[in-house]
């Protein structure tokens, strides 16, 4: 008998059912599941390096038109790979994705602002990675998808890590704090509804669009606010590129790929790496200082987000992909 096949003895003669080698197909799906969190890794990589790039920039170009051309580049070095898949759209998914790069491009424009006014980006990562832990309650506020227990006993902690962060001079919250913090809601909130949007939408033509709608929210915002003139030096050109290319570009994209491979739950969990690498970029390239208190602090936020992201189950149900 052939390799693979298989007779049962109730059924009519010469009746035989192909099988699957089980061992070959488990493999095969721990080979790709190596390569998604590969993916998911470089892309926390590339996410970090995206802190210290924009930080350098927006000391010399204003925010809002850092942000347009940088999104708008992006879209457009992304856009051969899916602009098929885009012209294929109905109304309804565009809808879908302007409103969720909608939320995109304020949760951006809001970060942007507070890196723009913030001395420590290292603390600002590690503020805004609390999306992961504000997206199941988020989840659970719209679409009544109850937090598992492992969100229950992450959040008093993560409660505890960003009071550590932020509390360091007593009672009082840096401005740069509560615009993170903003930020990271809206991201959760973006988090949420992205994984019901790219459930029907390639993700790849869903994130291109994405950054199409956040480049055009910064271009309506650069017309309305007034802008200082600028200078730009090869210093500032090359991390501009290093930002659109590696950490906008390539970085959605690995991101992107390492989440088709892998389950939720491993995506989070390799996620959270991002404010670690800031960190330490942050302290080599910027000359960063942390405290002793802060520090302390994102350790705990970690911890939280560690034990958040340790699950056995998806904290969403899966949608069928229409056909």
């Amino acid at each position: 008998m052939p390799h693979g096949h298989v007779c049962n003895s109730d059924m009519p003669y010469g009746c035989c059912v192909l099988t699957i080698d089980n061992q070959e197909q488990k493999n095969t799906m721990k080979k790709e599941a190596m390569r998604g969190e590969f993916y998911l890794l470089l892309s926390t990589l590339l996410a970090a390096l995206g802190w210290i790039s924009s930080k350098l920039v927006i000391l010399e170009m204003p925010g809002e038109v850092f942000i347009t051309v940088r999104f708008l580049l992006a879209s457009l070095i992304l856009l051969p790979f899916c602009y098929q898949r885009i012209f294929a759209l109905t109304r309804k998914q565009v809808a879908s994705l302007c409103g969720v790069g909608s939320i995109l491009a304020i949760s951006m424009q809001v970060c942007l602002h507070a890196v723009s006014i913030s001395n420590t980006l290292s603390e600002g990562a590690f503020i805004m990675s609390l999306a992961m832990i504000i997206a199941p309650f988020t989840a659970w506020l719209l679409f009544k998808v109850t937090p598992n227990r492992a969100f229950w006993i992450a959040l008093p902690i993560a409660i505890i890590g960003m009071m550590a962060l932020t509390l360091s001079n007593g009672w009082q919250v840096e401005q740069s704090q509560w615009y993170f913090l903003l930020s990271s809601a809206l991201l959760s909130l973006h988090f949420v509804l992205n994984k019901k949007v790219i459930t029907t939408i390639n993700p790849l033509t869903s994130i291109c669009v994405q950054l199409f709608i956040v480049g055009v929210g910064g271009a309506i915002t650069t017309l309305v606010v007034s802008q200082e003139a600028f200078e730009l030096n090869s210093h500032v050109l090359f991390w501009f590129a290093v930002s659109v290319i590696a950490s906008t570009a390539l970085r959605y994209l690995a991101q992107t790929i390492g989440q088709s491979m892998v389950k939720i739950e491993t995506a989070s969990l390799t996620m959270i790496l991002e404010p670690v690498w800031t960190l330490i970029l942050s302290i080599n390239l910027l000359g960063e200082v942390i405290e002793l208190q802060k520090l302390i602090g994102g350790g705990i936020i970690f911890l939280s987000l560690s034990i958040s992201n340790c699950q056995k189950h998806q904290l969403y149900p899966r949608i069928k992909k229409d056909k």
